[in-house]
């Protein structure tokens, strides 16, 4: 019974999450209530209260969901053997993370962060996508840092991870403007590629 109780509120709170994403995409974060994601929902307002404390608090859980630890990326890619050399190991993890970038919710949640979120109460966009950008950024000037150590490089790594992360960064915001009109998988893919062929000891 605690079990199934237990599922129940896990699915009740995946519930909420997604009636909030549909709600800010709709009609952007500070124009959208706690009561209207409830009723969206099909549940009550003291629902949304049990599982999260305010708005801001629902909307981290929201952007939770769509979160790319460059590490899990790396580790999500079959063959170990790939991942020797810590330039292929970058290539193909952020070849992932531009494959799950094309995935609805990805592409939805992100844009909401972007294009439909303003400064409000607790919540700070600049804040949250300035955290995503550091996150990855470190973890670039790990790998890089390796693949320098292995010889690979042709740069410093701090100047490889700050050109990777601005072909990326940019590439990202260029593609969320118009998500239909090209795959960012397809060019990042081109890109990326080539940027590494650039910064390789040939």
């Amino acid at each position: 019974m605690a079990r199934r109780t237990k599922a129940e509120a896990a699915a009740t709170r995946e519930a909420l999450i997604d009636a909030a994403e549909e709600m800010f995409m709709a009609h952007g974060v500070a124009r959208t209530t706690l009561e209207q994601i409830a009723r969206h929902a099909g549940m009550t307002r003291g629902a949304v209260y049990w599982h999260f404390k305010n708005k801001a608090d629902l909307f981290r859980a929201m952007l939770e969901r769509v979160r790319m630890p460059f590490d899990e990326l790396v580790q999500e890619i079959d063959d170990p053997a790939l991942t020797e050399s810590p330039l292929n190991a970058i290539r193909l993890a952020c070849l992932k993370g531009l494959a799950r970038l094309e995935q609805p919710r990805y592409t939805r949640v992100h844009s909401i962060l972007l294009y439909r979120c303003e400064f409000f109460s607790d919540i700070d966009p600049i804040a949250m996508q300035e955290e995503i950008a550091c996150d990855i950024h470190e973890a670039l000037l790990r790998y890089f840092a390796l693949a320098a150590d292995q010889q690979e490089l042709s740069v410093a790594p701090e100047v490889a991870a700050d050109l990777m992360n601005t072909c990326l960064s940019g590439l990202f915001h260029d593609w969320l403007r118009k998500p239909d009109a090209y795959s960012i998988l397809s060019r990042g893919e081109t890109l990326i590629s080539h940027l590494i062929g650039l910064m390789t000891h040939r």
